[in-house]
């Protein structure tokens, strides 16, 4: 696996990003030390799993939803 330090890295990023959605993974080194690993994502979190709002229109909160039921 290729090792890049943090100043090629930072000059680098675009190709090396797009070189790593390829499949080509990649460290980023500090001095010398490997610090974090650039890995493609997988089809599930590329797809977005979270979908905010798809229930948008379809529940209703009561107006009195936040008041406490008291006896």
């Amino acid at each position: 696996m290729r090792i890049v330090n943090m100043h090629d890295a930072k000059t680098q990023l675009s190709r090396l990003v797009e070189q790593a959605s390829k499949g080509e993974p990649f460290v980023i080194a500090r001095a010398g030390k490997p610090l974090v690993k650039v890995v493609p994502l997988g089809p599930e979190e590329a797809a977005g799993r979270r979908r905010l709002g798809f229930l948008a229109g379809e529940i209703a909160v009561p107006d009195d939803f936040d008041r406490m039921s008291g006896a």
